[in-house]
């Protein structure tokens, strides 16, 4: 069934059509009746001219220019331009006699000054096709370039909602390895019926409802990420118990400060994941500060044998793309090792954090 809006249309364009070509007569009438005052006369001719005009115009701008213009098929273009021209000259003469035979009664000095040559017919009947041309040219140039806009739209569109899937897959990847052991300890405190159980709990249920629900958030206070690490390692000294030595030093962090969410806890996790106990101890100590709109976030794990701590793990890998992802340019990320420590440093731009 055809629309309203398709209908509106064609009416819309014919309107537009029409007024085009009266004000293509009106101008023929004006320019023939230079130096005369024989206003039939001039009209007639213009009349009988408009066909020709009409035409030879819808030929160029409905066939010639999208068929092989502006498919680059500049050969052909050029040769059925010819074409057109030697017929539609054809028709032009067929005018001018139209003129001196029917209109003054073959005398020549009956004929309005203008229409006495062929010349000026061709003047007028192909500066109107060059015009109508130019118009159709624009046209088309417009409606390519809101074609490609749309497309650009689209592709961008298509790719945010990859990249958003991408980062939501890769945030849902962090936490299950620390659940999982963390619920066995809670298996066992529970078994022991141990004090700490409710406290376990508690720590793990603020856990869960950054997890859930602010994880989210295209950004979170860095003190709400700080809050979550700080639970993340009290859950971590009841697992660990006196195996577990943890240094955290935290300045300058204020609720004005803001991050994608997760960005920290990654590696906060892989120092006790891939952490190694040395002289009956695993330690972690982690310092931040911030500086001009910039996060300086260092940790550092023990480590006994650096030849078996080759792997970044799941956590960071995913870190570093979502922070490619997400801050591009606006971070630094430096991870090194030596026979003793696991370290990495993260300096971020809290000013330019790309709102995904």
């Amino acid at each position: 069934m055809i629309s309203k809006e398709f209908v509106l249309k064609i009416i819309v364009e014919l309107l537009l059509h029409t007024i085009f070509w009266i004000v293509v007569l009106v101008c023929y009438t004006y320019f023939f009746g230079h130096n005369t005052d024989n206003i039939n006369y001039v009209f007639s001719f213009s009349l009988f001219l408009m066909p020709v005009t009409i035409g030879t115009t819808y030929t160029v701008i409905n066939h010639l220019i999208p068929k092989y213009l502006l498919k680059e098929k500049y050969l052909l273009f050029l040769l059925y331009c010819i074409y057109t021209i030697i017929i539609s000259a054809f028709f032009i003469t067929i005018s001018f006699f139209y003129g001196l035979i029917f209109l003054s009664s073959l005398k020549l000095e009956g004929m309005a000054p203008m229409t006495r040559s062929p010349f000026f017919l061709f003047i007028a009947v192909y500066f109107v096709v060059f015009v109508a041309s130019a118009f159709s040219l624009v046209r088309h140039n417009y409606k390519s370039n809101s074609a490609n806009r749309e497309l650009q739209h689209k592709v961008l569109e298509t790719q945010l909602k990859l990249k958003e899937q991408e980062l939501h897959y890769l945030k849902m990847q962090i936490h299950p390895h620390f659940l999982f052991n963390t619920l066995n300890t809670m298996y066992g405190f529970a078994l022991k019926k141990s004090e700490e159980t409710p406290e376990m709990i508690l720590r793990l249920s603020n856990l869960l409802d950054y997890l859930l629900y602010q994880v989210d958030k295209p950004l979170v206070s860095l003190k709400q990420e700080l809050d979550h690490i700080k639970d993340y390692v009290t859950l971590e000294k009841m697992r660990f118990n006196d195996t577990l030595d943890v240094n955290m030093n935290f300045e300058n962090v204020d609720d004005s400060i803001h991050i994608a969410p997760m960005l920290l806890i990654p590696f906060v996790e892989n120092s006790f994941k891939h952490g190694q106990i040395r002289n009956k101890k695993l330690s972690v100590y982690m310092k931040l500060k911030h500086i001009n709109n910039v996060v300086h976030f260092s940790i550092q794990n023990s480590i006994y044998n650096s030849s078996e701590n080759d792997s970044d793990g799941i956590g960071l890998s995913n870190i570093k793309k979502r922070l490619s992802s997400l801050y591009a340019d606006n971070h630094e990320l430096l991870i090194s090792k030596d026979e003793q420590w696991h370290s990495v440093e993260l300096k971020l731009n809290t000013s330019k954090t790309r709102n995904l």
